[in-house]
Formats: structure tokens, sequence, C-alpha cells
């Protein structure tokens, strides 16, 4: 057989070749590596302290959303000021309320203002809780002018959300309209419903697995926040 034959049976070969074994084609989804130090605060509750239902240190949501966006590029240091029983309006177990709270928190080369709850206004008068809203969303801008807000509503564990929760919601969404925050709502997208295994034997507080929840819910919004 000579060269030329031979060479056009190679090549007859590497074609059939082809096309019964097409290249694949993988996809990669991009890590976008972020070397900035993100500076967040957040402003919240016994939902974000922990409490002996779960969620204490390293277990709590700020903690694992810290982590959570450290895995997908994101440098955080974040500055946390709660406490249990505290709302906008209502007084915590310190007497602190959130207003207090981000006076404490917040920084001003702060990138992100997170605002999460809160059940402890219910009983609050709707007038002062829109004043001590405002309040604190107007202090957090002051302390931190180029901060965006991200104002997380309280979440309700049940499909039986009182009117007053729905009142505070309402009051918070509007607020945060008014200040050019990014609003959550967290009653409407049924956080922890029907998620009995999330929440501590008193029905009320979320375990370290529902805090682990909580972070795998907010980190991403986080996320958003500081790539926009």
């Amino acid at each position: 057989m000579s060269r030329l034959a031979t060479f056009l049976i190679g090549l007859s070969f590497l074609a059939g070749v082809g096309i019964a074994y097409p290249a694949q084609v993988h996809t990669y989804e991009t890590l976008t590596l972020d070397f900035r130090l993100n500076h967040v605060a957040v402003v919240g509750d016994s939902y974000t302290t922990g409490t002996d239902e779960g969620g204490l240190g390293s277990r709590s949501w700020t903690s694992r959303a810290w982590q959570l966006l450290g895995s997908r590029g994101s440098r955080i240091s974040g500055s946390v000021a709660a406490e249990g029983k505290a709302g906008y309006g209502m007084p915590g177990d310190h007497g602190s309320i959130f207003e207090d709270l981000t006076a404490r928190a917040v920084q001003p080369d702060d990138a992100l203002v997170v605002f999460f709850g809160s059940r402890n206004d219910q009983g609050v008068d709707p007038g002062t809780l829109t004043v001590k809203t405002n309040a604190a969303l107007d202090l957090a801008h002051r302390l931190a002018p180029a901060a965006r807000l991200l104002v997380i509503g309280p979440p309700w564990p049940t499909v039986d959300v009182p009117p007053s929760m729905f009142l505070i919601r309402d009051i918070l969404a509007g607020a945060a309209g008014a200040a050019g925050a990014t609003f959550i709502d967290p009653i409407a997208e049924h956080w922890f419903v029907d998620r009995p295994d999330l929440i501590g034997a008193d029905g009320v507080h979320p375990n370290d697995a529902g805090h682990q929840y909580m972070a795998d819910k907010i980190a991403p919004l986080i996320r958003t926040q500081l790539s926009t």
C-alpha cells in the first residue's frame, strides 16, 4: 500500500472517531473573587444573638453567613449589635432599641447595614414604631453615607401569622422604601413555615439548624447588595 493511500485511510479513521465521539463541553461556574474587605453591620434581636435554643457564638447565622460569603469570594468584616427582646421601638434585655444598636454597630466605612426583625415590636404603638424605625434607618445613613441598607422583616414560624405582625411588616416596608433600602419579607416568603425541625423547644427561637437556614437565606441577599 502506498504512503498516500495509508495517509488517506488514516484521515478517514480520524474523521470517523471525531463523528462517533464529539468533544465534551465542560461548564464551569464562575467564582468572583472580591479582594476588598467588605465592612457589614448587622442590627438585630435574639434571632441574631442566638439563645439557649441555638445559634450561639460560631453557630449564629451571622458567623455562618460570613463563612458562606467567604467561600464564594466575598471577604467580610462584620460588626454585629443585637439584643434579646429588642426591636425598633421595644427596649431589649439591656434597655436598647434598634436605634441604639445602630449607633454601636455602624461605622463610616461600612458597605452595608443589615436590619433584621423584630417580632418584639408587637404592642408598640404604630405611630411610635414608624418614628423609631425611620430614626434607626436615618441614623445608619448618617453614620455610613455610602452604605446600602438591607431591611429584613421578622419571620413567623407558622402560617397563623397574627395581625400585629403584618402591621409591623408593613411599617418596616414603608420605612425601608422611604429610606431607599431593600426590604425582604420573610412572612411572605414563608421562612420557617412547616419546618418545626428548625425551631427550638420554646417554639419561637431557631436552633442551630435554624441559624444555618437563616445564613443560607441571608448570605445571598448580602452578596447581591455588595455586588451591585
